[in-house]
């Protein structure tokens, strides 16, 4: 797995952009408007319909009249020119770079970067008076290109060049703790590659699960009860990454369901919990490319999102509807420390859920027509209801 950084950048590479690319770009935009203009050009590329594809770009900056005129006549840059290219150098330089990130429009992928600017001032201040001199309407600026480290030239090296699965889960319902944790975990796991051949294995990727990572404590289940720790709900995150993955048809190297049925993770038995360094998720990338996996939330209808892009896919995958078998009762309430519970009550903090069995069958058909298949198996044991008491309650084991 590499990671990259979302705003590093590589060396700047000087962009000469002469008078000559007024030919090939004339600046048609701006024909009903009369008076002298500062021009840039320029080209970003983007990953559109699976290939890369050029998106031209044309900014421009009025020059001040009087300014031009006193230039033709005295044959020098006029200072009344200076106030414009001092607006145009703060825009231009103003554009930050920005790393090269997939984004649906209008039910298409389409990947696109952000180059950073800054403008040669020297350079341009000649192209100015060489184009007055000359008559002309306009003069190109001159800058520089500053490329963000994860580029659209990276993703196409690397045949990151379609959408090839998605997965999604809700956590509607959730405490602000929980909520807390889904998010830092989902960032962890934002905007990185695995490799082809390579496993990605989620305890790694995510790191240290504390409190100095960004965690907050969160009920978990431990012991056969609920316990506070560090990260209390990240299984959302594994969730949801493991449906991208799986939806992919990358084969399983570890995964893990809950002990007991949760809600948050419906449909049942389509899951994957962590609890390190017991419990951990694994999935090979088997699909000959790279896999770059990007996630993203909304806050409002509380759900997440894993989205998986790489070579086009050559199989087709469909997972079935979970078979439900086994039923059990629930198991005997259990009880769990509380601050906010007075001696001798009780607080309601998980519901009883019955002991279940689930099977999920995912077929996997080859271009090549050959089609094989395989069962995700869950098995849950009955759960009790969890119940908050005092610290010293006698019903706590």
């Amino acid at each position: 797995m590499n990671r990259l950084p979302h705003l590093s950048v590589v060396p700047v590479s000087l962009v000469a952009v002469t008078l000559a690319l007024a030919a090939l770009f004339p600046v048609t935009a701006h024909a009903a408007s009369p008076g002298f203009r500062l021009v840039l050009h320029a080209q970003e590329p983007r990953i559109e319909g699976g290939k890369v594809v050029k998106v031209t770009l044309l900014k421009s900056w009025p020059m001040n009249a009087k300014g031009v005129k006193l230039s033709r006549q005295a044959g020098r840059f006029s200072t009344l020119l200076t106030p414009g290219l001092d607006i145009a150098e703060r825009q231009i330089g103003a554009r930050a770079p920005r790393p090269a990130t997939f984004r649906n429009v209008g039910g298409h992928w389409i990947a696109a970067q952000q180059n950073g600017w800054t403008l040669d001032r020297d350079r341009t201040k000649q192209n100015i008076l060489k184009a007055v001199l000359a008559g002309q309407s306009s003069a190109e600026a001159v800058y520089r290109v500053t490329a963000p480290v994860r580029s659209v030239q990276l993703l196409a090296e690397r045949g990151v060049l379609n959408h090839v699965s998605v997965g999604t889960s809700s956590y509607k319902g959730s405490p602000p703790y929980r909520e807390t944790n889904v998010l830092v975990g989902a960032e962890k796991l934002d905007n990185f590659f695995v490799a082809p051949g390579h496993t990605f294995d989620f305890a790694k990727e995510v790191g240290d699960i504390s409190a100095s990572t960004g965690f907050v404590k969160g009920y978990v289940i431990s012991g056969g009860t609920l316990e506070k720790e560090d990260g209390g709900g990240i299984c959302q995150v594994s969730t949801t990454i493991f449906r991208a993955m799986y939806q992919a048809g990358l084969p399983i190297v570890e995964r893990h369901e809950h002990s007991h049925r949760v809600e948050y993770y419906d449909p049942v038995g389509f899951e994957a919990t962590v609890y390190a360094p017991a419990k951990n998720l694994r999935m090979k990338n088997d699909t000959g490319h790279y896999l770059f996996v990007q996630a993203s939330w909304d806050r409002k209808a509380k759900t997440l999102r894993f989205d998986l892009f790489g070579g086009r896919p050559q199989r087709t995958v469909s997972i079935g509807k979970p078979t439900v078998t086994g039923f059990g009762p629930p198991a005997q309430p259990s009880y769990s420390p509380d601050a906010r519970v007075g001696s001798g009550g009780r607080r309601l903090l998980d519901v009883p859920v019955q002991g279940m069995t689930s099977t999920i069958v995912r077929s996997i058909r080859q271009q090549g027509g050959k089609v094989s298949t395989d069962t995700l198996k869950s098995v849950y044991r009955p759960w009790g209801a969890v119940y908050g008491v005092a610290a010293g309650d006698s019903r706590l084991r």
